[in-house]
């Protein structure tokens, strides 16, 4: 693609002031709730003015409504990420795309809702806050997922079957730079997996029913885990088979 820096400069430059109206919209409740509780307790900012005389119930109050604020746009600041990541998340089929093409600044885009959301979604996880972050990025979640990383990468091309639990700091990738491409490829999570605190899942690997990755691990792209398997180290190989016997090497 032609004067490919040129234009992601450009749209760099666009999305900052975009990103500030998102963050300052997001506020709006948080900052509501501040003034509200203030005006319940008869605390104002003029009371302030001379700090030495303040009362320390004001003070408390205060850090009160600040503390409800920040959480009411933290959750706002998420679900809105959600929202527009999925409304503006790229339908792109499996594959390998040029690094310096359309496809590439489509899938930044989608990314940047995600980036966005980490203000305060590593405080949401494991909730049903952002399980609905996930869904509405795109994710497919069975019933009972539980999820306790931020890191749940290119949510749309990611499924996530009945009683899957991701464990905390755990990446999953549908995507990877390599040789100049951007590669594409869904993750599949079988029916009561395990991934375990702070794995490695890469694009296009599929994890069977019943299996565990162990804390750690990487899980090379394409990787297909068959069920109950335990997989485990850099790159993951199996440790245990479904029988529970060790596999021969």
């Amino acid at each position: 693609m032609r004067s490919f820096t040129l234009v992601q400069n450009l749209l760099t430059a666009l999305v900052i002031p975009f990103l500030a109206l998102i963050v300052g919209l997001s506020s709006l409740p948080g900052i509501y709730i501040l003034f509200k509780i203030m005006d319940f307790f008869g605390t104002s900012a003029s009371t302030f003015n001379q700090i030495e005389s303040v009362p320390l119930e004001d003070f408390v109050v205060v850090g009160i409504g600040l503390g409800m604020g920040i959480t009411a746009w933290g959750v706002t600041l998420v679900i809105s990420s959600g929202l527009l990541g999925g409304l503006f998340r790229p339908r792109l089929e499996p594959g390998r795309y040029p690094l310096k093409s359309f496809v590439t600044i489509q899938w930044a885009w989608s990314m940047i809702f995600h980036r966005i959301a980490l203000f305060f979604l590593p405080f949401l996880v494991p909730s049903f806050i952002g399980n609905a972050f996930y869904r509405m990025s795109g994710a497919k979640l069975g019933r009972g997922v539980q999820i306790n990383t931020a890191h749940v990468n290119d949510a749309g091309s990611v499924t996530l079957e009945d009683g899957v639990v991701i464990g905390g700091n755990a990446i999953i990738n549908a995507h990877l730079t390599e040789k100049g491409e951007l590669v594409m490829a869904p993750v599949v999570i079988g029916k009561d997996a395990l991934i375990g605190m702070g794995s490695v899942i890469q694009p296009g690997c599929v994890i069977g029913e019943g299996a565990t990755v162990a804390s750690r691990a990487v899980v090379p792209k394409w990787t297909k885990i068959p069920p109950g398997e335990v997989w485990a180290g850099i790159p993951a190989r199996c440790i245990r088979l479904a029988d529970g016997s060790k596999p021969e090497h």
